[in-house]
């Protein structure tokens, strides 16, 4: 049985606060809109009232900071049956969302509550960081109810411990005080009991799609070994210390266009591709025309490893450096940081996220038409 919270004012004497229906449940549905942490935990709200391809409506839908979705549907005035079929029905749904659908169900929210932020953005406002690569990898549903039948509370404790189904029901208890509204809130099954949400539909379009072109580098611009100064001058990325940091490095292609990432600072520039990874000691750059090894340049960086660091543990720590044509880059200071900002440990890897091409592209005034081609 679901806990019965009571409340009780104790400025002299214990006074009990008297339990009330509350007056609209649309009044619910929009105080869980204005404050998600209502439900305990953090949510970001990315739809109300969503239209589904079956022809119902969700009431709310949220992403969990795992990329997972969240099914909100309040109980309303129906039977058992109805809505325990209704949140199941959603589930068969929202588990085959595509990333574009979500993202197309976000900005239509967005939309109608003239809000500014991409999807990318307000994730990272809720959680901190930028949003996983893949999104809806599991989902869970919840009814929302100020109190359920027998018959309810069988159906789902049933689905859920039995069968793993991820439906849960949160109650919420409204309460009045002189003059003031309070509300309290508990589960029917202990979260730490629940179900683990369900894997969503396994498949593609559970990642933005890649153009095949687009890749992310990060640059660890650092005091003492590599600069960015260098890099930007003469036209290259680089990476190493250890085969974890130089093996993503070594794996871009000609022709690849590698958005550039200092840690910490920002997207310096946009570039493409156009010679074969090498280590340090054989790296060969275009300087004004002209092939110059890279050791016989004037370099403000380090990237000679420390010869004890070499041999250790028999890795390769060498810097392996590949050039890069810069179609548009810029010091540190013109670094371009907005929260969702796609960020990564590899020191490269297939950059999928639109939100972050566009809008560093728009930062260095680059035409997006050949990449999307």
């Amino acid at each position: 049985m679901p806990l019965e919270f009571g409340l009780w004012r104790v400025d002299d004497k214990p006074v009990r606060v008297a339990t009330r229906p509350m007056p609209l449940e649309s009044r619910l549905e929009a105080l869980i809109e204005a404050d998600p942490g209502i439900l305990g935990h953090p949510l970001l709200l990315i739809g109300r009232q969503v239209s589904t391809s079956h022809g119902k409506v969700v009431d709310l839908l949220g992403m969990e900071a795992d990329g997972g979705l969240h099914v909100l549907e309040l109980k309303r005035d129906r039977t058992p049956r109805e809505v325990v079929a209704q949140v199941l029905d959603y589930g068969s749904w929202v588990q085959a969302l595509t990333n574009e659908q979500i993202r197309d169900i976000y900005a239509s929210y967005a939309r109608s509550r003239g809000l500014a932020e991409e999807l990318d953005e307000a994730f990272a406002l809720r959680f901190g960081g930028s949003p996983p690569e893949v999104l809806n990898s599991t989902h869970a549903l919840t009814i929302v109810a100020s109190e359920i039948d027998a018959a309810t509370e069988r159906i789902v404790t049933y689905l859920a411990s039995g069968f793993q189904v991820p439906v849960n029901v949160l109650f919420f208890r409204y309460f009045e005080d002189e003059g003031r509204a309070y509300l309290a809130r508990t589960w029917l099954i202990d979260e730490a009991e629940a179900a683990v949400p369900s894997a969503g539909a396994k498949g593609r379009g559970k990642q933005e799609p890649w153009n095949g072109i687009d890749w992310y580098v990060s640059f660890g611009d650092e005091s003492g070994g590599r600069s960015w100064d260098d890099a930007l001058r003469y036209g290259f990325v680089s990476a190493g210390g250890g085969e974890w940091f130089s093996r993503t490095i070594r794996s871009l292609p000609l022709g690849a266009r590698v958005f550039t990432h200092i840690p910490k600072v920002g997207y310096v520039g946009v570039g493409t591709v156009f010679g074969e990874p090498q280590p340090f000691e054989d790296a060969v750059l275009t300087v004004d025309g002209h092939s110059r090894p890279m050791a016989d340049l004037p370099l403000k960086g380090t990237y000679r490893p420390t010869a004890v660091g070499a041999e250790v543990d028999g890795q390769d720590r060498r810097e392996w450096i590949v050039p890069v044509t810069w179609e548009q880059a810029g010091p540190r200071e013109r670094a371009l940081w907005r929260p969702g900002f796609f960020a990564n440990q590899n020191s490269a890897c297939k950059l999928r996220a639109r939100f972050t091409i566009d809008e560093v592209s728009r930062h260095f005034g680059i035409d997006q038409g050949s990449a999307d081609a």
